[in-house]
């Protein structure tokens, strides 16, 4: 029998005559005429093929097919109830697993260290992060939400910009002392420079720098060629050469002296960050708190909106 959804109606209906106890009292339950209730009814008996209720002008009591048929969907109507009231609170209370796409740089530098927080402040949540180089398919895949760097692909994703991040160009006091401090863009093609292999592409980045209405783009070479930004930041702090590498997350180094920024003036270039959800109706309220979370996460005096 194919599903009808006015059976769904009509059962409902029955439960409320059940519960009160007569028609009169089952209409201002439901908010419906007596004469309504009882087409409901007259449908529901015709779709069973039984006879629901004996009625007199005194009573309306449930037959014995009725009786069993209102035990047997009693629970099915508890459940519907359950469920709806558990969806309405997963729109309110941050509850349940939430899944998340990050970017490597985002979760290890941004991320990894301001997570207790999160999970102290929602005791009901558990995460699991997903680090990895590429977005995919975050509904196939079962994800709730995304952070990633780079311009966003058509999709039929809600996309939202979180803030534009400057590049910097950074060396350790080691390699600067041995080798000297670049004074121009152009003089890089004479150092040794930790390239980053992009993922979509297979081949390492180019380096531009920015200044004003100026673009540079200079040749650079080097012996280590990698394909985690956090490694490569590691090897630049170990004096291994020069790297280019996102503002964001990179102010515990700078402050600390372990990196040192050169070419200051010409570090114009910005590059995106977005969040990514499936959904732009009904955002469950984990997905808000995680984003709220997100945005709390990389305000501050390095970044730019």
């Amino acid at each position: 029998m194919a599903f009808d959804g006015r059976l769904l109606g009509g059962i409902g209906v029955l439960a409320a005559v059940v519960e009160t106890g007569n028609f009169v009292r089952a209409a201002e339950m439901l908010g419906l005429t007596q004469s309504g209730v009882s087409r409901a009814v007259a449908r529901l008996e015709a779709r069973v093929g039984v006879r629901l209720f004996d009625r007199t002008p005194r009573a309306v009591t449930l037959t014995d097919e009725g009786r069993r048929f209102h035990a047997q969907v009693a629970p099915l109507l508890a459940g519907l109830e359950e469920a709806a009231s558990e969806a309405t609170s997963a729109a309110t209370v941050v509850r349940g697993r939430l899944r998340v796409n990050v970017d490597p740089w985002f979760a290890r530098l941004v991320l990894a260290p301001r997570l207790s927080r999160f999970l102290l402040a929602h005791p009901a949540l558990s995460v699991e992060l997903m680090v990895r180089d590429t977005l995919g398919d975050l509904v196939t895949e079962g994800f709730d939400a995304a952070v990633r760097f780079g311009e966003p692909e058509p999709s039929g994703l809600v996309v939202r910009k979180l803030l534009e991040t400057r590049i910097l160009t950074c060396a350790a006091p080691a390699y600067l002392a041995r080798h000297g401090r670049p004074q121009h863009p152009l003089e890089l093609s004479r150092h040794e420079c930790l390239l980053f292999r992009d993922p979509v592409t297979g081949r390492p980045f180019a380096w531009e720098f920015h200044r004003d209405d100026q673009v540079v783009e200079v040749r650079v070479t080097g012996r280590l060629v990698l394909n985690d930004l956090a490694t490569k930041l590691t090897a630049c702090a170990a004096g291994h050469g020069i790297t280019q590498t996102f503002e964001l997350g990179l102010d515990t180094l700078l402050s600390s002296g372990e990196l040192v920024q050169i070419l200051p003036e010409w570090a114009e270039e910005r590059f995106p960050l977005y969040a990514y959800h499936p959904s732009r109706h009904l955002l469950s309220a984990k997905v808000r708190a995680f984003l709220d979370f997100v945005l709390a996460s990389i305000t501050g005096p390095a970044l730019s909106r």
